[in-house]
């Protein structure tokens, strides 16, 4: 039988989770613990056997590029192509052209740094501290061992374009005049639209009254002050929003 758009909506969350795991496979059973916003729509599929069953009726379709075992609930990706499709895709973007506008899409990191080389020491202390919180963040020295070999451009351009839930973007002086910071931004540009992106100006260089980014709500770093106490300020004003964040997703009060 034909899926309703709501019965299909559990598979997308499914092919999101695969798209945002670091390997191609994915244990589902130990997900869903990851994903408890999305339990009780995929587990279902788990025990009731849906998952094969969907796999099965349209084989012609997924057996050169899916595999799901039914005893060790691993569904894992054959196919280099279609990795590489799952993980530049603009999912938000894709969930509204489908018709899912109440479904939401938690990336693979909670925040992604987006600075100039500058601004290095005060990302390093965002990062620390929102590590220490256990919340998922994408500092680029962390990721220095996968980057690694990689096309950087392509390994940075899903994580900044839909892989974390939000970018906090470093505005300084010498964010606009640096190549990386550059490509970055293009990125997430839409994502301003979206209250996805929150800039954190520096005192230095203060957005002026035709930057877009005037439009959206922000921080203030002012470079003649003590860091350590502004980064604490910061990282508190972040978690407080992912907090709220989740809250909404999960229909928390």
């Amino acid at each position: 039988p034909k899926l309703s758009r709501e019965g299909r909506a559990p598979y997308f969350h499914i092919l999101h989770w695969l798209a945002n795991n670091d390997k191609w496979s994915l244990q589902l059973d130990f997900a869903i613990t990851r994903y408890l916003q999305h339990r009780a729509s995929v587990e279902p599929l788990l025990d009731k056997g849906l998952i094969q069953n969907f796999i099965a009726r349209n084989h012609e379709d997924f057996y050169d590029v899916i595999h799901y075992d039914s005893l060790t609930k691993i569904l894992s990706i054959e196919d280099s192509k279609f990795v590489f499709f799952l993980r530049n895709l603009s999912w938000h973007e894709f969930a509204v052209k489908a018709g899912y506008l109440s479904v939401s899409f938690t990336g693979r990191y909670d925040f992604a740094l987006s600075f100039a080389g500058a601004n290095r020491n005060v990302a390093e202390a965002i990062a620390r501290k929102l590590t220490e919180a256990e919340i998922a963040v994408f500092y680029d020295q962390d990721e220095q061992h996968r980057i690694l070999a990689n096309d950087v451009e392509e390994y940075l351009k899903p994580i900044y374009d839909s892989q974390a839930q939000f970018i906090i973007a470093l505005l300084s002086k010498d964010y606009p005049t640096r190549i990386w910071t550059k490509f970055e931004s293009e990125q997430f540009e839409t994502r301003f639209s979206k209250s996805e992106v929150i800039p954190i100006w520096y005192s230095d260089s203060l957005p002026g009254m035709f930057d877009k980014t005037n439009r959206v709500g922000g921080l203030t770093y002012n470079i003649d002050t003590d860091m350590e106490s502004q980064v604490d300020h910061i990282v508190n004003t972040l978690i407080k929003k992912l907090g709220e964040t989740r809250r909404k997703i999960t229909g928390a009060q």
